[in-house]
């Protein structure tokens, strides 16, 4: 939020130095038609008013910020501080304010000595920032009454999610166990893992010709002094070269947050989050939580046509390995979440179930994903039987579960004789 606002004051104040140099005719429409002290009254108003603007945007992106915090999930507020259009508008009203301020030295003074010589055509200009910004604030305001309904929220989140998704590994080999004397690489600080950079890992592995297995994957968090890497020769050595620590630690960023670069599961987590919110008795809002399950049966379906696997990259006499998440380790994560908070919503189990129904369209004969399938839609039947106790709710689950039932037998792996 504060990047574009600055660089917007910086190119203001040289815009403006750059516009008092431009002499107009007072008889021209683009020159002010007023005497100096209209002129610095003029941007003396407009700067007042634009620090009141200010003040006001400011406060209603807190509220939304509060309220996507309290109603949705605390891990979507990075989605809203980086929405481009609210930086933009800022940047307008910051930048028009400091056009104006700026114009005070120029306009109607020089050498502390009263002129009635100004530069009209700059403060002409100070004028249209006004209009400018005030179309940029009633579009402010259309823009956050939109940016905060829910179905905005979650589709922001489902298509960041989507791209991330796009990107990840697939197809991946089986990773080397690292043997009992394997040089240990720990943690130079503690946070979740961001980022690794395998370029720089498969440089370091060829470099050395040694064999590089992580083990956090991105988005887990670590602990300064534990285990981030195990590396060890490709050869007959007994050791690894020195120096090799700062190369492997600095190929993986860790960062006090999670963040969406190479992590899918943060952008399922804030979906999520948003169901189990209302779901909770203080919200008590079941649609709201259908409607997250419906965002993520895309992401699942999106998982399971492009199942993830451990990143194995071979170099020339070295090994790169960095593990991740599998589909089913992902459908267990948030399935089962919600799956624990909405028990007793039959609408919540069936939007579930549809939601491994959609999952199950994607994934093929993959035995693996079928068998994770499988196992969440026991576990949704089981609690719905435990905590729902009108036999015409549980119809409606056992309906569905047959539905996921017929569309496990059609896509059956045929026998060989």
């Amino acid at each position: 939020m504060w990047l574009l606002p600055v660089v917007a004051v910086v190119v203001s104040v040289g815009l403006g130095a750059v516009l008092s140099r431009i002499n107009v005719s007072p008889d021209s429409l683009l020159a002010f038609q007023g005497t100096a002290d209209d002129a610095r009254n003029l941007l003396i108003g407009i700067s007042s008013t634009m620090v009141t603007v200010i003040a006001l945007l400011l406060g209603l992106a807190v509220v939304a910020l509060q309220l996507s915090s309290t109603q949705f999930s605390p891990r979507l507020l990075r989605n809203f501080l980086r929405d481009r259009p609210n930086q933009i508008v800022l940047s307008v009203f910051v930048g028009t304010f400091g056009y104006s301020a700026a114009g005070l030295f120029e306009v109607g003074v020089s050498g502390g000595e009263r002129v009635t010589e100004f530069p009209r055509f700059a403060v002409t200009v100070a004028v249209g920032l006004l209009f400018l910004s005030l179309g940029l604030l009633v579009f402010f305001a259309d823009h956050l009454a939109h940016s905060i309904q829910v179905d905005q929220v979650m589709r922001v989140a489902e298509n960041a999610t989507l791209d991330v998704i796009r990107k990840l590994p697939t197809g991946g080999e089986r990773m080397e166990t690292p043997p009992p004397g394997a040089h240990v690489v720990a943690a130079r600080s503690s946070g979740y893992v961001q980022v690794t950079y395998v370029a720089a890992l498969r440089r370091t592995a060829a470099a050395h010709r040694v064999r590089i297995r992580l083990r956090p994957r991105v988005g887990e968090h670590v602990v300064a002094g534990t285990v981030l890497a195990w590396v060890w020769p490709t050869d007959d050595r007994s050791h690894v070269p020195p120096g090799l620590d700062a190369a492997v630690t600095e190929a993986v960023r860790i960062g006090f947050e999670r963040t969406l670069e190479q992590d899918p599961g943060l952008g399922m987590r804030q979906l999520c989050d948003a169901a189990c919110k209302a779901l909770s008795p203080a919200i008590n809002d079941p649609y709201t939580a259908i409607q997250a399950i419906e965002h993520l049966s895309v992401l699942y379906r999106a998982l399971a046509a492009r199942p993830p696997a451990d990143v194995v990259v071979p170099a020339p006499q070295g090994l790169v390995m960095i593990p991740s998440r599998s589909f089913t380790e992902h459908l267990a994560l948030g399935v089962g979440l919600i799956r624990r908070y909405g028990a007793a919503e039959p609408t919540v189990i069936v939007a579930l179930l549809r939601l491994l129904t959609t999952a199950l369209e994607a994934c093929g004969h993959a035995r693996e994903h079928r068998a994770a399938i499988t196992e969440q839609a026991d576990l949704l039947v089981s609690a719905a039987q435990r905590e729902i106790a009108e036999p015409a709710d549980l119809a409606l689950v056992h309906s569905e579960r047959a539905a996921l039932d017929h569309a496990l037998e059609t896509r059956t792996p045929a026998r060989r004789d």
